[in-house]
Formats: C-alpha cells, structure tokens, sequence
C-alpha cells in the first residue's frame, strides 16, 4: 500500500544563498563537502516535482559594500562583488549538473559564453520545463544588494516564495550570537521588520517583496532538509508576512 507523500505548499521558490556558506567552515573559496551536501538539497526539491531559481552571494570571495580597500570606487567594488556571484554560480550549477540536474546560469552582465545574458521570459520558460535556474552578477547595478537582486528575481519569474538560507534559523529581534536572550519570530509582518531595522534582508529587498505580496521564508541551512521542508509547508524558521 502506497504511503501518503504530502504535496509541497511551493514548487517554484527562489532560493537566495549565503556565498559564505560555500566556504564551508572557513566561509573562503570552495569546500567540496558543503558543495556536494548543498547539491543534495536541491536534488531533493528536483526530485519532489520543485523547481526552484537559485541567488548565490559573493561573501566567500569578495564584498563589494564591505571592501577594506580605500583605493577602490564603490561602483568598483560592487562590479567585483558581482563577478564573485558569477563564479559561485557557474561552480555550483557544475555540482548540479554532475547529479543530472539540468540547469541553466543567468548574469546581469553579458559575459560570453561563460553564461547566458539574463532574460525574464526565458528564465520563466526554463523553469516550467523542470531547469533550475541560477541567477548570477546582482541587479547588474551598484548599490544594490544580492538580497534585491533575489526579491528581483522571484518576482520577475513569477516564484511562489522567496526562501533565504542563513546560518541563523529564523528571524531575531538581535543578534542570537551575541545576545543569549533574543527572541525568534515564527511570524513576523514586512512593516515590522522595517520598523524594528532587522537584518533579515536590505530594506530594497524587503520593500520588493511587501509590495508584490511575495512570501519570505527565513531559515537556516545548517539542518538537513530544511528547503524541502520549507517547501512542504512544514514549520521551520521564520515567516516574513503582510499582516499578522
């Protein structure tokens, strides 16, 4: 007798991830293991009939808004930051082709051959056909961040949630790492996290999702599973909401 298998909330999230995260313990360049481990999680979205676009940041490279480097521009910067997305997003799409996940890597930048000059109908078609696709180079703008680039995006290809993965498993009203008694929010409204100025995303990327009505799953990446069961609609991390 066929066990009950429970239909997934969303089948078309966007994904942002830490850059940082692909570092692995050092948070710098690439670490195999926490390559292949992230692989696996998006295999077993694939594998449940999801499909999701995928927003990597920079961090294990190169932060543009954050550079110690007085001699560069911040336009600069950012431009360096942006190709530090295009790398993440070309090495990790390798990690999912290698498991026979289909995929296809966007920049904001024309960049050759190296990846496919972003294109919102193309990127919505590829999607419906079961291709993740990778999101890489920001808005192609200075001063926006690779959070706005994912709100962006989730809401140029009709996504169904944003879902950010962090190290943190949710939102707090401080910061749990330096402050023992912060409070975690199952739920929480966009006015609120503005408000109360909470790093859960740039106030750009925030304002984005309020205004569409996308839904925002904050969680961490640290347990297993945790986007395929963000994606079943089980409870996990934090829900940034319109009204509570």
């Amino acid at each position: 007798m066929k066990k009950n298998v429970k239909e997934p909330c969303f089948r078309r999230p966007l994904l942002k991830l830490s850059g940082e995260m692909f570092g692995g313990s050092d948070g710098f360049g690439f670490d195999r293991n926490t390559l292949e481990s992230f692989a696996g999680e998006i295999k077993a979205l694939v594998e449940r009939k999801i499909t999701p676009g995928i927003v990597i940041g920079g961090g294990n490279f190169f932060r543009g808004a954050r550079t110690t480097l007085p001699a560069l521009k911040r336009h600069r910067a950012d431009a360096i930051g942006m190709l530090a997305t295009v790398m993440n997003a070309i090495c990790f799409a390798e990690h999912l082709e290698s498991i026979e996940i289909r995929t296809a890597v966007f920049s904001a930048t024309p960049l050759g051959e190296m990846t496919r000059p972003y294109n919102i109908d193309l990127a919505a078609e590829l999607l419906s056909q079961g291709v993740v696709c990778l999101y890489s180079g920001g808005t192609g703008n200075p001063y926006f961040s690779t959070d706005s680039g994912a709100a962006l995006r989730a809401i140029e290809t009709g996504c169904d949630v944003l879902i950010k993965g962090t190290k943190v498993d949710g939102v707090y009203d401080s910061d749990p790492y330096k402050n023992k008694n912060a409070r975690k929010f199952d739920k929480i409204t966009y006015s609120e996290v503005l408000e109360r100025n909470l790093q859960v995303m740039d106030l750009v990327a925030i304002t984005l999702c309020r205004d569409n009505r996308m839904p925002l799953k904050v969680l961490s990446l640290n347990e297993p599973g945790s986007l395929l069961k963000a994606c079943l609609g089980e409870k996990i991390g934090s829900d940034v909401i319109e009204k509570d």
